[in-house]
């Protein structure tokens, strides 16, 4: 809702807002007129001391005198109106006017930050300016110091600055100072992410989302909830430097079910349940009555520093000697471990409950949304009470009235959030901006609405019907839609698979698309896929925002040069430098993705040092040692190969595209050296027609490679061939994981076996897992005693499944089963109903097909043919008869019924197996 208010607008509420709380603190110190509005001869002022009542501590009428209202009015006003903000109009408003987060960037506004020493690997010199490291103890530990801090906050405010004016000043100014400190010692908002006591607060009321707050995952705003903004050319743009990811100022949601299932949330929202709870109550166990707390005299009551050490507890009458000073934290204390632990139990309860019916972290949220909601209500049933009987008793009922009913909506929209819903909503709008990147014409289907007005579920059916969405397209949808979510840190290399499955289904990807999309991104961007980079939607922001500022002054310095913007702005580039916190590495990505020619070279040269290391795995899976395991080896090799005529493919379009003619010769060059044979395959394939769209001189360099072409040796060492197998073990294809642990563990036992345990803690395919598993257990390592792998390598080497996705093949492997013949049996007779689908393993057969008034026709079948594919596919009866001329024949079979549920399955493997089918039927016919 105040996602869109003008950051100018909003600069103008902080500083109202920020010269409003030095009033209230200057009035702590110097203040003539709250006197005299509560003065009890004041007969006018609402405000004035009534002396005919009597508020009773102990048993004791407290005296009562004119009093100033610095005091209650930040008690009574301010913090309940943060509260009611948070829930109602969430973090993005708060975070956007609060006066502390302000003051806190003041070292920023003047330049006045700290700033470390970076020194890089050519000696330059730059300075940067710091942040928390996620990894540090700060950065994993804050919010226990957040907490920490707002327990100590409670208890110092009934114990020393409720109603001391001079305590209460002291504790705002220090409190100001140390933000203000934390600006100048760390960048971004490191105040309000790992320091602030409101924090937590922040969270329990702004997470996932406030009332009126908006999607920050829905929509193309780039500028999204509170996130840091600057204003340049009367434009909002990004500040952020990342200093935190996730962070709630960009996406409040998001930062919610990332963070949900961390074991510090549990103290978060059941230790500030117990410890509000605790607060409250204490009122009435110091008193023995709730008119101490209810008349607001707490926050004006003279002398409170000097009930320290009377007693702190009044109960029954009788006041127990426990002094004050130790009684407010033991209270508190046992309330917040209380809350805590009977939190823990209320969850644990439920989640062995519901525990094969809902996701652990949905009943988790579902007790957090109920606990909040509770909380926010009895909060207010203490918050400005004071203030609030001085209004008509109908508008006290109207706004108590308010309060359920806002909260009782928040709780209803909470409810029903789920990381699932979120997570469809995430990849609803990064589709809708893939369709509108095809420039489509979609308007006649969408019934006069925009895309942009669709809901999550009309875009994916939008997708599914619409006329012109070639496979091609969803392909070059789906990899913008993975590759944005790649960027933005929503998944990584392994939970791509998983998360983006649903999407997945929606537009007809299967999983080794996806491995081949997400090879071709590591390819186009090597930093894509890199572990060590740090993707985030943070990070993404903080360098497009530095990239952003680049762009612009070249833009207002158009003739000049890169290099010359970078020597003749030298200080204001280096400011950009400190204000995006921008590392050496990362500037010089920028820069080359500003100057192309220099990025097009390393991206080539990236490239090819990826070839040659693929070369070289080949040669490494061709050693003559892996003769009797050729047949195994034949899918990794097949692996390897298709990445390379992905790298060939995509040095062949930097060469297409390049405008410098040199560097596109030298590219081609290297590219000739390297990789002649898969060069040719590329080359040759009539799909790319790379012969017309690559010029004459361009493809003669290709056909000429120099006498430099490498050589495969015989003889590779034994701890690179490791290498390069364990290089295999964590490619994503489960197929080329489980051959890659047989053939390692076949090498080096130990070490298989070392990476099976490895492999069996994270979240990999059945087969991997299966393989592992035997790999562990199993004293001999014969091929026989792997089951499934077993058959997959069979399948995976016949002619008939050449081409099949791997979970398809994995899928045919689990359905199949062996079947044994001796000499001269008879696998399956004329006339017979087809009910399997058979695949010669090992030995020999023979097909008898009869002919009338002539000599029947006899073939003779080797291992790795099908017998019976026409009667398979025709659904008919045996033609001929198959006997097995050898003792013992072994058959892979698959029943019809299971093949023809795996054909419905995968469009892409039937599609080609008719394709084959009609190829043959065509050479018997012209025979």
């Amino acid at each position: 809702m105040f996602n869109k208010t003008p950051e100018k607008t909003m600069h103008s509420v902080r500083w109202i807002l920020t010269i409003a709380w030095f009033l209230i603190i200057l009035s702590l110190f110097y203040d003539p007129i709250s006197p005299l509005l509560t003065s009890p001869d004041n007969l006018g002022s609402p405000l004035r001391v009534n002396l005919d009542t009597c508020v009773a501590v102990q048993g004791n009428c407290l005296e009562k005198n004119a009093y100033y209202l610095g005091a209650p009015i930040f008690w009574g006003i301010v913090v309940p109106s943060s509260i009611f903000i948070l829930l109602v109009f969430g973090h993005e408003l708060w975070r956007r006017i609060c006066p502390l987060s302000f003051l806190s960037q003041i070292p920023r506004a003047l330049g006045w930050q700290r700033k470390i020493k970076r020194v890089s690997a050519n000696g330059s010199v730059r300075f940067e300016i710091p942040r928390v490291d996620k990894n540090s103890w700060l950065g994993r530990n804050y919010l226990y110091l957040q907490m920490g801090w707002f327990f100590i906050g409670l208890c110092s405010r009934i114990l020393f600055v409720n109603a001391d004016r001079l305590a209460l000043a002291i504790w705002l100014l220090f409190t100001i100072f140390i933000a203000i400190f934390i600006g100048y010692f760390f960048g971004g908002k490191s105040w309000c992410n790992y320091f602030c006591p409101m924090s937590p607060v922040q969270q329990i009321y702004g997470e996932p989302k406030g009332l009126f707050t908006s999607k920050a995952h829905i929509g193309d705003d780039k500028v999204t909830q509170s996130m840091c903004r600057i204003i340049e050319d009367n434009q909002e743009k990004s500040a952020c430097i990342a200093c935190q990811s996730p962070c709630i100022d960009i996406d409040s949601e998001r930062s919610y079910w990332d963070s949900i299932n961390q074991s510090d949330r549990q103290l978060l929202y059941y230790g500030y349940f117990g410890l509000v709870i605790g607060y409250f109550i204490y009122y009435y166990l110091y008193a023995g009555n709730w008119d101490y707390y209810f008349s607001g005299i707490w926050a004006y009551e003279k002398n409170q520093l000097s009930t320290l050490l009377n007693p702190g507890f009044y109960l029954f009458n009788q006041s127990i000697p426990i002094p004050k000073i130790i009684a407010v934290p033991l209270t508190l204390g046992i309330f917040t471990i209380t809350g805590y632990y009977l939190g823990k139990n209320i969850e644990k309860f439920y989640q062995n409950k519901y525990k094969n019916k809902l996701p652990s972290e949905l009943i988790r949220h579902r007790i957090f949304s109920i606990l909040t909601f509770i909380i926010f209500d009895f909060f207010f049933i203490f918050a400005g009470r004071s203030w609030l009987v001085l209004l008509p008793i109908k508008v006290q009922y109207i706004w108590d009235f308010a309060l359920v009913f806002l909260s009782s909506i928040w709780v209803y929209q909470t409810w029903g959030r789920s990381p699932e819903i979120y997570s469809k909503e995430s990849l609803a709008t990064r589709l809708r901006k893939q369709l509108k990147k095809l420039g489509l014409n979609i308007s006649r289907f969408l019934e006069g609405k925009s895309l942009e007005n669709l809901n999550t579920d009309e875009v994916y059916v939008l997708a599914k019907v619409l006329p012109g969405f070639t496979k091609d397209k969803r392909q070059e949808v789906y990899k913008g839609v993975l590759k944005e979510s790649l960027e933005e840190g929503y998944v990584n290399t392994v939970s791509s698979l998983e998360v983006l499955e649903q999407l997945r289904s929606e537009l007809n990807i299967t999983d080794d698309e996806h491995r081949t999309i997400l090879t071709e991104l590591g390819v186009e961007d090597p930093s894509l896929l890199d572990p060590s980079k740090l993707h985030s939607v943070e990070n993404s922001v903080r360098l497009t925002g530095y990239r952003k500022a680049l762009e612009r002054m070249l833009s207002l310095q158009q003739k000049a040069s890169l290099d010359e913007l970078l020597e003749n702005n030298s200080q204001d580039i280096r400011k950009l430098r400190q204000e995006y916190c921008i590392t050496y590495q990362e500037e010089e990505e920028i820069l080359q993705g500003l100057q192309p020619e220099s990025g097009i070279i390393a991206r080539a040269e990236h490239i090819l040092s990826q070839l040659e290391q693929l070369i070289e795995r080949y040669h490494a899976l061709n050693q003559p040692r892996f003769l009797p395991q050729g047949e195994i080896l034949n899918l990794l090799r097949e692996t390897v190969k298709q990445k390379k005529r992905l790298l060939v493919r995509a040095l062949l379009e930097i060469i297409e595209n390049s405008e410098d003619s040199s560097i596109s010769e030298e590219i081609t060059q290297n590219l000739a050296n390297l990789s002649p044979g898969v060069l040719q395959d590329v080359l040759e394939n009539s799909a790319s027609s790379w012969y017309s769209r690559l010029q004459p001189k361009i493809l003669n360099l290709l056909s000429q490679p120099t006498n430099k072409i490498p050589t495969c040796s015989l003889d590779i060492d034994i701890n690179t061939i490791i290498g390069h197998l364990q290089g295999l073990l964590m490619e994503s294809n489960p197929i080329t994981q489980t051959i890659s642990l047989y053939i390692l563990a076949q090498i080096d036992l130990k070490l298989g076996r070392e990476e099976a345990e490895n492999l069996l803690t994270i979240k990999t395919n059945l087969l991997v897992k299966e393989t592992a598993k035997i790999l562990l257990n199993s004293e001999t390592l014969n091929l026989s005693n792997f089951n499934t792998l077993e058959k997959v390598i069979y399948l995976g080497n016949a002619n008939f499944f050449d081409g099949i996705h791997s979970n398809t093949l994995i899928e045919l492997a689990e359905l199949s089963y062996f079947n044994y013949y001796r000499e001269n049996e008879i696998i399956s007779d004329e006339g017979d109903t087809c009910r399997e689908l058979l695949l010669l393993i090992n030995g020999r057969v023979e097909i008898i097909l009869p002919r009338e008034n002539d000599t029947p026709i006899i073939s003779s079948l080797l291992p790795g043919q099908i017998l019976d594919e026409l009667e398979v596919l025709s659904h008919g009866k045996q033609s001929g008869k198959i006997i097995a001329k050898t003792t013992p024949t072994k058959i892979l079979a698959i029943a019809i019924d299971s093949f023809d549920s795996i054909l419905e399955e995968d469009q892409e493997f039937s599609r080609r197996i008719l394709e084959l089918e009609s190829s043959r039927l065509k050479q018997l016919i012209t025979k």
